[in-house]
């Protein structure tokens, strides 16, 4: 069997003022590094409900592998409202599913087989699913890439929680708000963003830094080296989900043995088609899947 990329943490309908899309970052991010013919698995859970329903019912229909438990509470939701560039605020309900993802022996056994992990700070606000999502941390094979997408919402991140998330990834996905929030938390807001980029870089031992900055571009931080990249200009339909398939494009390009150069282009191209696209998890076309 092919080795497991896993996206574990929240899924949910961000429902917008016209209806409601599929969402999510992990799920946004297991959905399209499985377009790219990889193994891709959304950890999750749903609630007893007609939205869990659906919710399972369209990713069938996306022929993405889960592992989604059925547990007592709702179905997540998000309320999401866009700016007039397209840039989405989120309302996020607490108490639903996703905060009460179960550990199972299923998904130990899951965990044995991944090769790459992506996990946020949003699922670790309640004390069941920061427990599933850390002991399958835990289970997570040696010299398995483990990506914190930090993905700050709201209030529901603490300084404790980020330390310890660092901690046991090797690569950080970062944007530029996030950046900045983080400065602030660790006392390092006199210091400029890719100083604030390669100091975490220093301190948690991280193999690769992600920081994207929206229509300033992006970097590719390692400890020796930095990529830069600039934002193509597109016509915006809303950025929803655009960061997570950018991790998504990135991480699937290197375990394609695309170099970080290579992986880096695609990681900004198929984000800016995202963005032209509404909602997370348009299908790529078939140019940026196969060149």
């Amino acid at each position: 069997m092919k080795d497991v990329i896993v996206g574990i943490g929240e899924i949910l309908w961000d429902v917008f003022p016209q209806g409601k899309v599929l969402g999510g970052a992990p799920a946004n991010f297991a959905y399209h590094v499985s377009q790219f013919g990889l193994n891709g698995y959304a950890v999750s859970a749903i609630g007893k409900d007609a939205d869990g329903n659906e919710l399972v019912e369209l990713l069938n229909d996306k022929q993405l592998r889960t592992h989604i438990e059925e547990v007592n509470f709702p179905t997540g939701t998000v309320q999401v409202t866009l700016s007039g560039k397209g840039i989405p605020h989120y309302e996020i309900c607490e108490g639903v599913a996703w905060d009460n993802i179960p550990f199972t022996d299923e998904l130990r056994s899951l965990a044995q087989r991944t090769k790459t992990v992506c996990f946020g700070s949003l699922a670790q606000r309640s004390p069941v699913s920061y427990a599933t999502i850390n002991r399958f941390l835990e289970e997570v094979p040696e010299g398995a890439m483990k990506i914190f997408d930090i993905n700050l919402r709201q209030s529901f991140y603490t300084r404790e929680l980020i330390e310890t998330s660092l901690q046991k990834c090797n690569v950080l996905k970062i944007n530029d708000d996030e950046v900045k929030l983080v400065a602030i938390l660790f006392g390092w807001d006199d210091h400029s963003e890719i100083e604030v980029a390669r100091r975490l870089i220093k301190s948690y031992a991280l193999d690769i830094l992600v920081l994207t900055k929206g229509t300033e571009g992006s970097y590719v931080f390692t400890a020796t080296d930095t990529s830069y990249l600039p934002t193509p200009c597109v016509e915006v339909a809303d950025t929803v989900g655009a960061g997570d398939s950018f991790t998504a494009g990135f991480v699937a390009s290197l375990l394609q043995g695309k170099s970080i150069t290579e992986a880096h282009q695609k990681a900004v191209d198929v984000s800016a088609f995202v963005c032209t696209q509404r909602g997370a998890m348009p299908v790529l076309p078939a140019s940026l899947i196969n060149d």
